[in-house]
């Protein structure tokens, strides 16, 4: 034998039965030196894209197939041998698994018995198999049936072999040896005997776990298969893929002909629909350059094809305009003057310089890309129109892997070892969002374990090694894939667990790699608040805008977002940004492009941040290593910021070709998943010293590549983000009243709970009116002051445990005539008696019952009348009822609401802090540089970013204001519980300035939650 195939062999992507990822797979079956290896995961190809792309690194030939247990229990391995069989192929997958729910599938023999000769299959067989199965095998699939020989050291291989070899000759069905692989190594036996306990929802050691015999089942050395199996059927491995002639290579991805109407070709619709909106976007004529840009755009487009690509997304995009959903595009393509005609992009070509084939090149042979975000609340509607406009066969979402993170993998392997629901809880309750992919021995201490117990030893070693393992496939945020032709002929179709979903089997990494389209349809809350702005302004003021046409370039705007005056406003109103903005004092739209890219892991790993501050204060010369470079870095200082100045830099001072910095671009995507950054690095730093650029600026750049592996933001998708930063903050400078109605009703979205954003917009002049039966609608809304102002109303969508059904039949109601009591609302309503309780609790019934122990007490005597007689109205006296204490209608606002209209809970507790040296967050404001302090606040965020080195951003809220912490690694491991479970945090520590930026540098943490009683404080916690 000169090498061997294994033609059955499943990863993890049959989820929970097999035990190694499909590139592990590939480099061991190379390494053992195969000449082939089939992937045939269960009724899935979800795992083949990733064995694609190592077996294209290995030179190993890959065989795609996929695993099936038919409905009566036959077991059968289907092989694609050619584009045909792949294609019949997806299609059986797509069948099987639309005809059963999420997770599993459901198939019978006559799925099988049209497959084509494209398709070679093998039988599975059992331990005593049936003629009468193999008359039908042999029936259907003559001339490329086998049956497969798996031989795995149970006790009685020779018996087994010669059976099985007895019966293949009188039923004239060829055998062939297989493994039933599961592992790629049989290090792996214990991780693959715990994934089949999870499977099977039993202890290991419970006897009905399903285990195999033994470890077996790994890719054996071919001098063991030598011993294991006689030479014909090792032989016939080779056969059979020698017969194999079919390679993810071979898919050709097809655009939808309908968006082009009769009389037109892609070119000519393209053309006619840029020129109607250039029309619309100028009136009286674009200006020439304008024109010039946009033919060079449909020049370029023409010539690489992508008409149809553009067409796609401005149907998608027109559907949404047509529902008055606001959309916004980003990404490598929306930023082009043609995606501002076609409306797809409201970011004016004349506002932002961008090169349009650094999106769509000639050189670089591979699809544009175009994210649009929708309205978060109404992304659904332009989902369900796309599946309307091409069919689920046409359309799907792509997939996203759910991995095993530290928690999940605790729980389901402590279940497979027996520990209790009551055990697991304590473990995985203490593992937290900051801990990373790591199970570290405290954590199981603090628990009240023994890490070094060998039960708790083993829980940690086989959870550490699940970490990463698929869990299962769920839907993407909004990725689509839509073709001309029928998607199961490029991958299979299967249901998602949402009600009117499908997706496709593979991720959008995976769609990457073979250049396949997609068009993301993605949701941000911030555009749902943009809208309702929109919306308010034009019923309170007449007064009607478009992302388009806010006014542009406010002085005044500026100077709000350069006092770090920004919560609610979208993608600068994190801490880090908050800190960045006294220091970069944005001026321009420009400044705010740079400001949302400059805070992300590349500029800050790559140490781009306090160069580019220090040239833009003139604190520094801005120079530049060599003229190529300058003319990259210009409009950044000298310093890269975007990942298109990376990859140009790889070009113009590292000799990169386009393809090779288009290779450089994949690989910083995906190199913290599959690592492959080694030979780049060496490239990049040798190119540059060869054109006599210093090393120190070598490194410097691959380390910003390394950040960019984490997070990469381009400048297109900054330029995009930049128009939604400057619209939210001129709607918060100008329309503070507005803004923050739109926000409140598009909860939950952002850094900041509607407590926060509530004492944001009183602090800034507005007047919050409280939730009242009579005057509430269900959304916050507006009130005329009379004085040409208004009032901010709160909404009844902000009493917990009131639905919003209820809510609205509440308002619905109301318009007959105000309520007079609480028995006229409960009879009008015919709300139950929680949904009135509800009302009670948040202080919506003062109007008409009083406080809230009355509003209670007559919710208790409220009865609902009956069909024949009515409730009898006998006047009762008013109950003497004790009104509850101020502390007590607190507690009970931030209970209902999450937030309160009357003095901040650390008002009522001041006297107290003052007398243990406890400073407001206003007094902090006077204190020096390094001076030591004492504060305490309400934890409202918690962030960890992985840029930060281990560090923790934490604020605290007072009634005067909010008191910024930074926590180094050391004492938010010494404190962590208090780090982590206070609600009412004090600190000990000095303060830092940078400007006008304070911060205070937390020495020791303290826990002063006992202080709140039982008063809700949920903090926001962010990575």
């Amino acid at each position: 034998m000169s090498g061997y195939a294994e033609l059955h062999c499943l990863s993890n992507f049959t989820f929970l039965r097999g035990a190694s990822h499909p590139a592990e797979l590939v480099e061991r079956a190379a390494a053992l030196g195969y000449t082939a290896l089939a992937l045939t995961d269960e009724c899935s190809v979800a795992g083949i894209v990733r064995a694609h792309v190592a077996a294209r690194r290995h030179a190993l030939k890959l065989l795609i197939g996929s695993e099936f247990t038919v409905a009566d229990g036959l077991r059968l391995v289907v092989l694609a041998a050619d584009r045909e069989g792949y294609a019949a192929l997806c299609r059986l997958i797509t069948r099987g698994r639309r005809a059963a729910d999420k997770g599993s599938y459901h198939l019978v023999r006559a799925d099988f018995e049209p497959l084509p000769a494209g398709c070679l299959v093998l039988w599975l067989p059992p331990e005593v198999p049936e003629p009468g199965d193999a008359s039908w095998f042999q029936a259907h699939f003559a001339g490329r049936a086998w049956l497969a020989v798996e031989l795995h050291a149970d006790g009685d291989e020779p018996g087994r072999c010669a059976r099985l070899l007895a019966f293949a000759d009188a039923n004239r069905i060829p055998p062939v040896a297989a493994g039933d692989v599961h592992m790629h190594a049989r290090g792996r036996r214990a991780v693959q005997d715990t994934l089949a306990a999870i499977r099977r929802r039993l202890p290991l050691g419970s006897g009905a776990a399903g285990l195999h015999s033994n470890g077996e089942r790994h890719l054996r050395s071919l001098a063991r298969l030598r011993r294991v199996y006689p030479a014909p059927l090792l032989d016939a491995t080779l056969q059979i893929a020698g017969r194999v002639n079919f390679s993810l290579d071979e898919l050709r991805y097809q655009y939808p002909h309908e968006l082009v109407p009769t009389g037109h070709t892609p070119t000519s619709w393209l053309r006619h629909r840029v020129l109607q909106g250039l029309r619309e976007r100028w009136p009286t004529g674009a200006p020439s350059g304008v024109l010039k840009l946009v033919e060079h755009e449909l020049n370029l487009i023409g010539e690489l094809r992508y008409e149809a690509y553009f067409l796609t997304v401005d149907d998608i995009v027109r559907f949404a305009r047509s529902r008055g959903i606001l959309c916004q595009g980003r990404g490598s393509a929306a930023n082009s003057a043609v995606c501002f005609c076609l409306g797809i992009t409201e970011v004016d070509p004349a506002r932002l310089s961008l090169l349009f084939e650094r999106f769509i090149s000639r050189e670089r042979n591979e699809p544009p890309d175009i994210d649009v975000d929708f309205e978060h609340e109404r992304r659904e509607e332009v989902i369900q129109y796309i599946y309307r406009r091409y069919g689920r066969e046409r359309a799907a979402l792509t997939a996203t892997v759910i991995t095993y993170c530290p928690r999940s993998a605790i729980r389901d392997v402590g279940r497979a070892l027996g520990l209790s629901g009551a055990q697991l809880g304590r473990v995985a309750r203490n593992l937290h969002w900051w801990d990373g992919q790591a199970i570290a021995p405290e954590r199981i201490r603090e628990a009240g374990f023994d890490p070094g117990s060998p039960l708790m030893r083993r829980l940690v070693i086989l959870a550490g090694q699940l970490i990463g393992f698929p869990r299962h496939l769920s839907q993407h945020v909004g990725g689509f894939v839509i073709a001309e032709e029928p998607l199961w002929r490029l991958v299979p179709i299967e249901n998602a667990s949402m009600a009117d979903r499908t997706v496709i089997q593979w991720d959008k990494d995976d769609l990457d790699e073979l250049g396949l389209l997609k068009v993301d349809v993605l949701a941000l809350g911030m555009l749902s608040a943009i809208r309702r702005s929109f919306d308010l302004l034009r019923e309170h003021k007449g007064r009607d805008l478009s992302l388009h046409t806010v006014p542009a370039e406010d002085p005044a705007v500026y100077a709000m977002i350069g006092r770090a005056d920004t919560m609610g406003v979208f993608q600068i109103e994190s801490r880090a940004q908050m800190a960045m903005l006294p220091r970069l004092k944005p001026r321009s739209y420009y400044d705010l492009v740079i400001e949302v890219a400059i805070i992300r892991p590349g500029p800050i790993q790559g140490d781009m941040v306090h160069p580019y501050l220090r040239r833009r204060n003139g604190e520094e010369p801005v120079t530049y290593p060599g003229p190529e470079v300058r003319q990259v870095l210009e409009r950044t200082l000298g310093v890269p910021i975007f990942q298109e100045q990376v990859m140009q830099l790889a070009v113009v001072a590292a000799g990169f070709s386009p393809g090779e910095a288009d290779q450089l671009r994949r690989a910083m995507a995906a190199w913290r998943r599959q690592g492959g950054l080694g030979h780049f690095e060496e490239r990049l730093i040798s190119g540059m010293r060869a054109r006599n650029y210093s090393e120190e600026f070598a490194r410097q750049i691959f380390n910003q590549i390394c950040g960019f592996g984490e997070y990469g933001f381009p400048e297109s998708h900054a330029a995009s983000f930049a128009l939604l930063v400057y619209v939210s903050a001129w709607l918060k400078h100008h329309e503070p009243a507005v803004f923050c109605c739109a926000l409140l009703n598009s909860q939950p979205m952002g850094f900041y709970a509607p407590s926060q954003l509530v004492q944001g917009a009183r602090r800034a002049g507005v007047e919050v009116r409280a939730v009242e039966i009579n005057h509430s609608g269900w959304d916050c809304s507006l009130e005329d002051t009379g004085d040409g102002r208004h009032a901010l109303r709160l909404g009844l969508r902000l009493a917990g445990g009131l639905g919003g059904e209820a809510g609205l039949r509440v308002v619905r109601h109301r318009g007959e005539r105000p309520y007079r009591s609480v028995q006229d609302l409960a009879e009008r309503t015919g709300l139950a008696p929680h949904e009135l309780g509800a009302l009670a609790a948040s202080g919506a019934l003062a109007g008409i019952a009083g406080h809230r122990h009355r509003a209670h007490w007559a919710v208790a005597g409220a009865e609902m009348p009956l069909p024949v007689f009515p409730v009898l109205q006998v006047a009762e006296g008013i109950p003497l009822l004790r009104a509850p204490t101020e502390g007590q209608d607190i507690a009970a606002d931030y209970q209902s609401l999450g937030l309160t209209l009357g003095r901040h809970p650390l008002a009522l507790l001041r006297a107290r802090l003052c007398r243990q040296g406890i400073s407001t967050a206003i007094e902090l404001q006077e204190a020096r540089d390094e001076a030591r302090v004492h504060a305490a606040g309400i934890v409202t965020t918690r962030q960890r970013p992985g840029s930060a080195g281990g560090v923790t951003f934490v604020t605290l809220e007072d009634e005067t204001g909010y008191i910024n912490l930074i926590i180094w690694r050391r004492l938010a491991e010494r404190q962590r519980r208090v780090l982590l479970e206070s609600r009412l945090m004090g600190v000990r520590g000095r303060v830092q300035r940078q400007g006008d930026v304070l911060h205070v540098v937390a020495t020791h943490l303290e826990d002063h939650s006992a202080l709140l009683g039982r008063l809700p404080a949920p903090s926001r916690d962010f990575s």
